[in-house]
């Protein structure tokens, strides 16, 4: 599996980060809380691209879900060596070289360390919304019932369909897929084979995809918001994402 010139393509969003960045369980983490109550016993893990915490869309967004009453916690998943920021326009990246250092199971052992650190403080349900690279890890999880809610957006690295039809018999969390025009890494053929295997009731837990023409891979966090059709994308993944955490977290 590899990644594409797609999943470091992109633009910068402008903004303030009003979260903390610490440490969960001894990773470091950008967390993001509610201004307002919220509840305590749950939270939604926000699995990044390729970028991590290094990119300032993937904080403004993890600030976006802790506004609608989650508490979102971003671990890093690279251990500080997540893609720089302005990979996002030189394209210059060896993506077989950067992926051979944070392979599947090491990344979901990472967010297992934060998973067991927050449940000591009283956690019990999570959700994982993966963008990109950060599917990968939902999926795993979701196959050993680690979390509660999946949420992925233009997903990477699975295999389709073996891991379509893993998920269908093995997890018991509700999925959603946020999907688009053009992606080469979660393309059309992708995208009927996994209505076709969850779709249409088949996944009692719950399965939902939403599909955004005119949008690429990556618009979730880092479309062009000029262009509005990647704006209508990017809010509507965005709307659906937080309306899929409040019906199943």
């Amino acid at each position: 599996m590899s990644l594409c010139s797609h999943c470091v393509a992109g633009v910068r969003h402008e903004g303030t980060p009003e979260g903390q960045f610490t440490q969960v369980g001894g990773v470091d983490s950008y967390v993001a809380t509610p201004k307002g109550d919220y509840p305590k016993d749950k939270v939604v893990l926000f699995l990044s691209d390729v970028f991590g915490l290094r990119l300032q869309n993937n904080l403004l967004l993890a600030d976006d879900y802790a506004r609608n009453g989650f508490k979102v916690v971003e671990p890093d998943l690279f251990e500080g060596d997540a893609l720089p920021e302005d990979a996002l326009h030189s394209g210059k990246v060896d993506f077989g070289a950067w992926l051979a250092k944070h392979g599947a199971d090491h990344v979901a052992g990472i967010v297992r360390t934060v998973i067991d650190a927050l449940k000591a403080e009283g956690v019990t349900k999570f959700a994982a919304i993966g963008f990109c690279f950060g599917a990968r890890p939902a999926f795993d999880l979701a196959f050993n019932n680690e979390i509660q809610v999946v949420a992925v957006s233009h997903p990477s690295l699975l295999k389709i369909p073996a891991d379509l039809e893993r998920y269908a018999s093995q997890s018991k969390a509700p999925l959603l897929i946020n999907s688009c025009e053009t992606d080469p890494q979660f393309p059309q053929d992708a995208q009927a084979k996994a209505d076709e295997i969850l779709g249409g009731g088949k996944f009692a837990p719950g399965y939902v995809r939403t599909y955004w023409e005119g949008c690429t891979h990556g618009f979730a966090v880092r479309g062009d918001m000029s262009d509005p059709k990647v704006k209508a994308g990017k809010e509507g993944a965005f709307k659906a994402t937080v309306e899929f955490l409040i019906k199943h977290l």
